[in-house]
């Protein structure tokens, strides 16, 4: 049987952040905070087109030690990468300028420069450890984990307290996509970020992009005797590489053709559809418009009762919808994720689909409960059969949001 990754306690959080931290800096850090992974469950390719989504935190989290310093330097250290990173906060530029910050440290100071800008820190610099069980490359956030568990440091030590409400958190998390999308220079929505800061255990965020308002769902999938099996590929999750930029233009050319703000807006999807002279733009609208349908329609099923009989069909169709969708309209899935997806269907799965951003990644199944080793071994087994990198499992239960554990 295939072996599923745990995820981390609190104790065992702090204990390995904070050893890293005494290790490469003098003294102990100020405190120690962490922030989650995230799957989304349906929805994807749709926040920065203004539409619906349906996150869940992961119990798997980014867990960083962090001092404030006076000086604005910034010290960085990661047990996921090599050497110690140093850099003055005032030479931090955005990405593409000669003051670009390269590589991991680009999420952490990026938080710091956005959190500057918008008055909401000093820029007195910081020491900070980082440590994770978040996958790097599986398409589960692991930098929104980053971003999110600096910011909820930085605001505490800053004594801001937006992390102390949902309107704060929201705040911290645009600070959060605006580090992202402008010093590391990853073109990405807001859903990660909103995942890790404004989740709750045992609830999906149901997010409108729109506006940025929230609602939680009840998802207790044990409850009815069901788990959520996600499949690492291993096949590696890049966003930075121009793909998943030319996905957004293409939606934002194809929304100023037909005279919307973004494709949340259109509500006659054929009249669009004629509206295009382009096949490709015609099917990244197409996907758009009927993932945020199936978001609307999934939550609705959670809605209507246990997810048991004929509901629990309806939302599997959805999600092998959603598949469908973005392997052939929206083209971001990958030869691993088509695999991963088929292979845990045949092995009894009620639905599975690739989650996050695509080319490469991870799967989610919704599978019977205390069936998830049986299913993943047969992933692994068609992976090997194909010659593909050996997979990584791990379940998914709805978990708590970015906050201080010591």
């Amino acid at each position: 049987m295939s072996e599923l990754l745990p995820a981390w306690d609190d104790a065992a959080a702090v204990d390995r952040a904070r050893a890293l931290f005494t290790a490469t800096f003098d003294g102990e850090p100020d405190g120690v905070w962490a922030a989650p992974g995230r799957v989304n469950l349906i929805g994807e390719h749709t926040d920065y087109n203004g539409g619906l989504c349906l996150p869940i935190a992961l119990p798997h989290r980014t867990v960083v030690a962090l001092r404030a310093r006076t000086d604005g330097l910034v010290r960085l250290v990661s047990a996921q990468e090599d050497g110690l990173r140093e850099l003055r906060l005032a030479d931090v530029g955005p990405a593409g300028t000669p003051d670009a910050v390269e590589g991991w440290p680009a999420y952490v100071v990026g938080v710091a420069w956005a959190l500057e800008r918008e008055g909401l820190l000093d820029g007195g610099g910081f020491d900070v450890a980082v440590d994770s069980c978040v996958p790097y490359g599986a398409g589960l956030s692991s930098s929104a984990a980053l971003e999110c568990a600096v910011a909820v440091a930085l605001d505490d030590v800053a004594a801001a307290g937006l992390a102390a409400d949902d309107a704060g958190r929201a705040r911290l998390a645009a600070a959060c996509v605006r580090a992202e999308n402008e010093v590391a220079g990853a073109p990405t929505g807001g859903m990660d970020q909103a995942a890790a800061l404004r989740c709750a255990p045992g609830q999906a965020l149901l997010l409108d992009c729109r506006d940025g308002a929230t609602e939680q769902v009840p998802f207790d999938l044990a409850a009815v005797g069901l788990e959520l099996l996600v499949i690492d590929t291993r096949a590696e999750h890049q966003l930075a590489d121009g793909q998943y930029a030319a996905r957004r233009t293409s939606c934002e050319d194809a929304a100023r053709r037909l005279g919307v703000g973004t494709l949340r807006e259109v509500t006659d999807l054929d009249a669009a559809l004629a509206a295009l002279d382009d096949a490709e733009q015609r099917r990244r609208v197409r996907h758009v418009v009927t993932e945020i349908a199936r978001v609307e329609e999934f939550v609705a099923t959670l809605r209507s009762g246990e997810l048991r009989g004929d509901l629990l069909r309806a939302a599997a169709a959805l999600v092998d919808a959603s598949h469908t969708s973005l392997r052939d309209d929206y083209e971001v899935s990958a030869p691993e994720l088509d695999v991963a997806v088929e292979a845990a269907r045949a092995a009894g799965a009620h639905g599975a689909r690739m989650t996050g951003g695509g080319f490469g990644g991870s799967a989610i199944a919704l599978v019977d409960a205390g069936t998830a080793p049986a299913v993943a071994e047969a992933v692994r087994a068609a992976f090997a059969e194909r010659g593909f990198t050996e997979p990584a499992f791990l379940l998914a239960v709805p978990s708590a949001p970015a906050s201080r554990l010591a």
